[in-house]
């Protein structure tokens, strides 16, 4: 049985968000800015806090703030306090809405992975509704607009906040068409590349400096390399013998199969981190989240 709480022991609740932002930006102006408030609505809100705790939490000189010893060591039980109340805000709204279940992911992985998976989750689970959200440059996920993503991570998310299922690794491998390929010749190595055009992302336009650098091989990107905003327009390129792109995960699986595509060299770099799915420790506690990634986990390897 949980104890009691002693809500007599509280300070005024509605002063902790100016105290907050006041402690954040170290400024009484940018907090009335911020929470759209007058300069002497925060200034009131810490005084009455000040009052409760018996402590000064700011020191003033003229008209700027420095947090107290007592303000830095109040400020991160207070801000972690109102980032669990957002966090039961978020829960109880995606529970009580329209039971629609959000996945963000990229849009590559989006057309290329999930696009053949998705059809057959919504037969096997008909009585769950899915809207994707897909990003080209941003590469965060965003666990307040979403409920579980499918995503890149160069390093395993925080245990204590995120559950994470690794799904497959983040490979760099250059794919082109056939008939590019054959401009190379027989058995051509890594260097052979640069005689072709190459093909690159915004979002990762050092990848083919890393593939060079790891076969060993002089490279300038400047001169070389064709821009493009994400991987799936590169792969449409590269399809139409338009140039080699670098391909980071299973999304040519199908083409490379039917000999649409091909490896021109065997030379590929194994990146840190990988692609997996990914969702709030809390959200665990949704059935449809559960479900969703216990089923993509399964047919992850699926044709």
């Amino acid at each position: 049985m949980r104890r009691k709480i002693n809500t007599r022991q509280l300070p005024p609740l509605s002063s902790l968000k100016g105290f907050e932002a006041a402690a954040r930006r170290q400024s009484i102006r940018g907090a009335a800015e911020e929470l759209n408030l007058t300069h002497s609505a925060i200034s009131h809100q810490i005084e009455s806090l000040e009052q409760s705790l018996g402590v000064a939490l700011f020191s003033r000189v003229g008209r700027n703030i420095a947090s107290t010893e007592e303000g830095r060591m109040f400020y991160p039980f207070v801000r972690s306090a109102l980032e669990s109340l957002v966090d039961g805000v978020e829960t109880v709204k995606r529970v009580s809405a329209d039971k629609t279940l959000r996945v963000q992911t990229y849009v590559t992985a989006s057309i290329r992975w999930l696009a053949r998976r998705v059809p057959q989750f919504l037969r096997d689970h008909p009585d769950i509704k899915l809207v994707l959200s897909t990003c080209a440059i941003e590469w965060d996920y965003d666990d307040m607009h979403s409920d579980v993503g499918l995503v890149y991570c160069e390093v395993a998310p925080d245990p204590n906040r995120f559950h994470w299922v690794p799904l497959f690794d983040y490979r760099l491998e250059p794919l082109c068409s056939p008939a590019l390929a054959a401009r190379l010749g027989n058995n051509p190595s890594p260097s052979d590349l640069l005689g072709l055009p190459l093909l690159a992302t915004y979002a990762d336009p050092h990848s083919w400096e890393a593939w060079f650098a790891s076969a060993d091989v002089p490279f300038e990107q400047e001169s070389s390399v064709i821009m493009v905003d994400t991987l799936a327009v590169a792969l449409e390129l590269a399809l139409a013998g338009g140039g080699v792109a670098l391909a980071n995960g299973p999304f040519m699986t199908e083409e490379l199969r039917e000999g649409r595509l091909m490896r021109p060299v065997s030379h590929a770099v194994n990146c840190p981190g990988g692609w997996g799915l990914i969702c709030r420790n809390d959200m665990l506690k949704d059935q449809r989240v559960r479900t969703f990634i216990e089923w993509m986990a399964r047919n992850a390897n699926a044709a």
